[in-house]
């Protein structure tokens, strides 16, 4: 295991068991970023770094019975956090690097990542993963609850201009693995940007 992931499996593992809680009022974010996507009954979505799974009952109702809702995580602590929460009976878990997913190409519709980019260790090379498993014209969203300033305030930090979510930095990025942005949204109570898949 590489140092990147070691330090990733420590950080949330260690918060794991107390993240629902630290967060409590993120369910409508959430429910509100998945709607984003624009996802119908049947499709197959990816909830990429799942952690402790909040992303996947809204996910599950937005592909209804007949989908396929997968969450892979790096850190089984969060997996058995959402084992804990229940959230297995919405999706599939699965304990995995998003680097070298365990799903074939263009199998999906759509990923939705909360949270993810920012721990990347090769961001373009991690998105191209991503691009990879979804059908041309699929889907993905970025989705953080709150946005860069709000967070940075959180942890006590500042904005720098080499943040990678920035709308400057983040749309070449992604156009880089094969994204194309139609949508940047970073505002106090949420992050989102969504990308389709280009052929």
């Amino acid at each position: 295991m590489s140092d990147d992931h070691t330090h990733v499996q420590e950080f949330f593992g260690a918060r794991a068991a107390h993240w629902d809680s630290r967060f409590p009022d993120d369910g409508p974010a959430y429910a509100a970023a998945v709607a984003a996507l624009g996802l119908c009954a049947g499709d197959r979505v990816l909830d990429a770094g799942c952690g402790t799974g909040r992303a996947l009952p809204p996910l599950r109702a937005a592909v209804g019975a007949s989908g396929v809702v997968v969450g892979a995580d790096l850190t089984p602590a969060m997996l058995e956090a959402a084992v804990r929460a229940g959230r297995d009976r919405a999706g599939w878990l699965l304990l995995t690097d998003v680097a070298a997913l365990p799903l074939r190409s263009g199998s999906l519709d759509a990923v939705f990542a909360a949270g993810l980019v920012a721990h990347l260790a090769h961001p373009a090379e991690n998105l191209r993963e991503l691009r990879r498993v979804v059908r041309p014209g699929g889907a993905l969203a970025l989705f953080h609850p709150v946005g860069r300033a709000a967070l940075a305030a959180r942890q006590g930090r500042r904005l720098t201009p080499d943040d990678l979510r920035a709308e400057a930095n983040l749309r070449p990025l992604l156009a880089g693995s094969g994204w194309r942005m139609t949508s940047y949204t970073d505002e106090d109570d949420r992050f989102l940007a969504l990308a389709v898949r280009e052929d």
